[in-house]
């Protein structure tokens, strides 16, 4: 970056409020925030900047997860704990009853939780489960005050049609990494598979939250090359995951991603993706620790609370009191 990072605020800020900073803008400014790491704090100023025009005062939404079946995934995705094809400590489970969907999204809206999601593992539902699951979504969306996402896996136009008519707000489908890192990822189904999910969610009119986990072993260009494959999707929300490794699954080794770095993967997204949710889930804790507030300050402006799919998180309490402290949400 040739000019001073003060220099170049006025030409980052105009084309972040516009449709987003360039993968060529993104790629400079994190070769500044390299060179001067005392940068990031500047950068994450700037992120901030960006996400106060989309909600002034500003208040990020909040939302929760249930892991509604567990285990026995026949894909081969390297970083998770419930696939077949590694030997985890992930619990193992069908799809859990009606009534207990019911009960959690009534305890997540007894806090205000804006979203509740649905998990299931696999590659996609079986009949069986998405009848099920189509019909507790319609009794949720009557009874209970929260929004409803669903992450199933691989679904058809059809089907995301039906989720629709059957009151799903959300669909959520992560690409996980960039087209070119993600055979090092999963060789038992496609990114393209990936992204005609993604596609039909967003033709049955569902909000689409799809981004990916970082700290895989990918390279800088291809978090920006996974940033830009996103906005070409036009996807709504970026839920960002941290790696958080599992014994038993390849990744089980790999490095604890650097707080530093993962604030500086929050900050380019929010600044690629203006006026796009950036939302916070898997591996907040354990990447950030003490320092997780400083997220928000990077630019996002949602959060995942509470327990996480198959390993614990802050308590929901905690989670909300953490919120409360800050000034995002009422005592």
């Amino acid at each position: 970056m040739k000019k001073s990072l003060r220099h170049t605020f006025d030409d980052l800020v105009r084309n972040a409020r516009s449709g987003g900073i360039s993968a060529a803008e993104a790629a400079s400014l994190l070769g500044y925030a390299q060179a001067h790491p005392n940068a990031l704090l500047d950068i994450c100023a700037l992120a901030r900047l960006i996400a106060l025009q989309r909600d002034k005062p500003p208040k990020p939404f909040t939302c929760g997860i249930i892991n509604a079946k567990s285990g026995r995934c026949a894909e081969n995705c390297a970083f998770c704990a419930q696939s077949a094809h590694y030997k985890t400590a992930a619990p193992v489970y069908p799809l859990v009853d009606a009534r207990v969907l019911e009960e959690r999204a009534n305890l997540l809206a007894k806090h205000n939780i804006d979203y509740m999601g649905i998990v299931i593992s696999g590659a996609g539902p079986t009949e069986r489960d998405f009848d099920a699951i189509c019909e507790s979504i319609a009794k949720i969306a009557t009874t209970a005050e929260i929004k409803l996402c669903a992450s199933l896996g691989i679904v058809s136009a059809e089907q995301a049609v039906m989720l629709k008519q059957a009151g799903l707000t959300s669909y959520h489908h992560n690409l996980e990494t960039a087209r070119s890192f993600y055979p090092k990822i999963c060789s038992t189904h496609s990114l393209e598979l990936r992204e005609q999910t993604v596609k039909n969610a967003k033709a049955a009119g569902l909000r689409v939250c799809c981004c990916g986990i970082f700290g895989l072993g990918e390279s800088w260009e291809q978090r920006l090359e996974l940033s830009e494959t996103l906005r070409a999707l036009d996807v709504d929300a970026l839920p960002v995951n941290f790696l958080r490794p599992h014994a038993g699954t390849p990744l089980e080794h790999a490095p604890k991603l650097p707080s530093r770095e993962a604030l500086l993967i929050v900050a380019l997204l929010r600044l690629m993706h203006p006026w796009r949710d950036v939302l916070i889930c898997g591996g907040r804790t354990y990447t950030l620790g003490r320092w997780e507030t400083l997220l928000f300050a990077a630019g996002a402006n949602g959060v995942m609370v509470g327990d996480y799919l198959v390993c614990k998180n802050n308590p929901l309490e905690q989670d909300l009191e953490m919120l409360s402290a800050i000034g995002f949400r009422d005592s």
